[in-house]
């Protein structure tokens, strides 16, 4: 009785540690502003296999913002 209680401890440990886990993608899109306007597009997707709070951690390092040939940019980023 004891080991099946103990064994049981154990699969409920590792099922909710386990099941937060799932597929989380990051959907990134580019907007140049200029004088003229503003300009938005795709820019790229990730797939991360982590706990939803890691996954926006690790989505939000994809956001910056500079400037290139075409003008100045920003790159937002965020789950779907």
């Amino acid at each position: 009785m004891k080991k099946l209680i103990i064994a049981a401890g154990v699969l409920l440990c590792i099922g909710t540690t386990t099941s937060c886990k799932k597929d989380y993608v990051c959907n990134c899109s580019k907007t140049y502003t200029s004088g003229s306007g503003t300009s938005t597009h795709d820019y790229s997707t990730y797939t991360y296999k982590e706990n939803r709070k890691r996954a926006e951690d690790r989505c939000n390092e994809n956001t910056k913002s500079g400037s290139d040939f075409w003008g100045d940019y920003s790159i937002n980023c965020q789950i779907q």
